[in-house]
């Protein structure tokens, strides 16, 4: 599955099950998204260096880690009472959700395993329904649990990581992920996006609290924005503070929703420009994390648009030098 030159592939973890994630007509997290993306990668010219990896379920356990038991319950609850949309904000659901998110958070768990133990230099996990708007309490917008966050926890429990590096350049604000490790010094979140955009939160100010304090980094953008004001904030803001921070893991909240042309955002970024992204946080990983990187699905609702970016962020994974 990989070539001489990069002899750690790139892994996809995928699972076509999260498919059966419904949540109704004219919705725009639809299961169309995953099954563009897969189709592109598998046509790729990186798909030589693809591993594909079947996702394992979340345990309940494991979720404890980001979420409380009384969300994780009353989710549960929710899903399997046939409810549409979860009682805790405004997330849709079928039954089959249950089962999804379960898969989308082990996924990520399973891309961790894969990096942390070297049998991957990298991971993508194109998997729904996306996470980084759970907060540790609530669902909210597409996201039932915060696979990125769940990752992060995960890898320093399991894998004994001191401290994570969550990146986010979806085109709304990651406030769950925000929120789970607001006062935590041991994860890092960076984030672009959008402002004033959905959920409201990612002001330049919100810093992080007491012992966390630092550890949260905002860029908010107007709409029209597009790479060359992102790039910049990678480059001259997030990667000199990583020279004092030293991940050993990256995770990427890959949200191409920031994508020109995508029916619920404003920003303007190419492919290329997530190509770029992609090489930047890489090269965080490859200075401090022994390239050890982690991207999660997030937005991205121009299917057409996502899946081509999508290919582009992957081509960078399986190019980037071993």
């Amino acid at each position: 599955m990989s070539d001489s030159t990069n002899p750690r592939p790139t892994a996809i973890v995928y699972d076509e099950f999260c498919l059966r994630h419904t949540p109704g007509p004219g919705h725009p997290e639809r299961p169309e998204r995953a099954g563009a993306i897969v189709a592109a990668l598998r046509a790729c010219p990186a798909s030589g260096r693809l591993a594909w990896l079947p996702p394992r379920p979340a345990t309940l356990e494991e979720l404890a880690a980001c979420h409380t038991a009384h969300y994780i319950r009353q989710a549960r609850h929710d899903i399997e009472s046939g409810a549409g949309v979860l009682s805790t904000g405004d997330t849709n659901v079928c039954r089959d959700s249950w089962s999804c998110a379960l898969l989308a958070a082990g996924a990520a768990l399973t891309a961790v395993d894969a990096v942390c133990q070297a049998r991957a230099a990298n991971a993508f996990c194109p998997m729904r329904p996306p996470g980084h708007h759970a907060t540790s309490g609530r669902g909210m917008g597409f996201c039932l649990f915060n696979n990125a966050a769940l990752a992060a926890r995960y890898a320093q429990r399991k894998h004994r990581v001191q401290r994570v590096l969550i990146v986010d350049w979806d085109v709304h604000h990651g406030n769950g992920t925000q929120e789970i490790f607001y006062e935590d010094p041991s994860v890092f979140y960076f984030s672009t996006h959008q402002w004033p955009w959905y959920p409201g939160s990612g002001l330049e100010g919100e810093t992080g609290a007491g012992p966390g304090a630092g550890a949260t980094m905002n860029r908010p953008l107007p709409a029209g924005a597009g790479g060359k004001e992102v790039l910049a904030a990678f480059q001259n803001d997030l990667a000199p503070a990583m020279k004092a921070f030293r991940p050993g893991l990256v995770i990427v909240s890959a949200g191409f929703d920031s994508r020109g042309a995508d029916p619920l955002g404003h920003l303007r970024l190419s492919d290329d420009d997530f190509a770029d992204l992609t090489r930047v946080v890489l090269t965080i990983a490859a200075e401090h994390a022994a390239g050890r990187l982690v991207s999660v699905l997030e937005g991205g609702y121009n299917v057409a648009g996502l899946a081509s970016a999508a290919c582009s962020h992957v081509r960078a994974l399986a190019d980037f030098p071993r």
